[in-house]
């Protein structure tokens, strides 16, 4: 078993807190500040994003945040020097996200190659073609890197049963339709598509896109989910802060939402 599913099977009843945050938003320094927040308030896993610029399974605050990274230089290698500054001293196991255009470009070999050696544990390409992912996943298996594949709630039973069987580890389940980003209300059919992919397999499941706040992430966590993956909440409070104050929102959030995943217990009914 891969680390990231192994962390996630840990947890034994508990679900895991993935937080999500953009390679180089604010800045290089603020990200690494970030990071450290994270492992320290109780993230299990940290999924760090490469910005890019047709970033088009992402909504408008994580697209922000690539444009602001961007105008600042923060391209791969910036993000592997993140990856390998601050991985030794994570408790959590960082995963990449990035599309698979700066992977191609890079060259697939070069780059999983890079991340591993860098630090990372898993990757994510959202817009990775089912079709042309067995080298990509043999690549990261012999890289001891998790590749883990998207189920979409708009796929046919057909669609999910082949992205199940080629998924070598998690897989990450999209909480609705259309692109990342907080969101009022978390679609109640995702919850049964939940229950029968739990159902048909013995593979880890996280949920991710559009959870914004403590209340949802502790419903979902009374599903049979593995973990909650959480972006542009997190931006959001990232962005309310600098290194001169501590990140203090960002740190309290992490705080709030861990408790809400743990306990079922948000901040409003403390």
């Amino acid at each position: 078993m891969l680390l990231i599913s192994q962390v996630l099977s840990e947890l034994d009843s508990t679900c895991a807190l993935i937080p999500f945050i953009t390679a180089g938003y604010p800045n290089l320094d603020s990200t690494i500040e970030a990071l450290h927040i994270l492992d320290q308030k109780g993230a299990n896993i940290i999924e760090l994003g490469i910005p890019y610029s047709d970033a088009l399974a992402d909504g408008p605050v994580i697209q922000e945040s690539s444009r602001v990274a961007l105008e600042q230089g923060m391209y791969i290698d910036q993000v592997l020097y993140i990856v390998k500054k601050v991985s030794p001293t994570l408790k959590a196991p960082i995963v990449v996200f990035t599309y698979y255009n700066p992977i191609l470009s890079r060259g697939i070999t070069q780059f999983v190659q890079e991340i591993a050696q860098a630090g990372a544990k898993g990757l994510i390409v959202p817009d990775l073609p089912l079709e042309e992912a067995d080298y990509l996943i043999k690549l990261c298996s012999d890289n001891k890197i998790e590749l883990i594949l998207f189920v979409a709630p708009t796929s046919s039973k057909e669609r999910i049963g082949a992205i199940v069987a080629k998924s070598p580890g998690c897989i990450y389940l999209v909480s609705s339709n259309g692109v990342t980003g907080t969101r009022d209300n978390i679609e109640l059919e995702i919850h049964e598509l939940a229950k029968s992919i739990k159902q048909n397999t013995s593979k880890l499941v996280i949920l991710g896109f559009g959870i914004s706040n403590a209340e949802q992430a502790a419903k979902i966590a009374q599903w049979d989910i593995d973990g909650i993956v959480m972006g542009s909440a997190f931006i959001n409070k990232l962005s309310e802060g600098n290194l001169s104050n501590g990140y203090t929102n960002f740190s309290h959030f992490c705080e709030e939402i861990k408790l809400a995943i743990k306990t079922g217990v948000t901040a409003k009914k403390i």
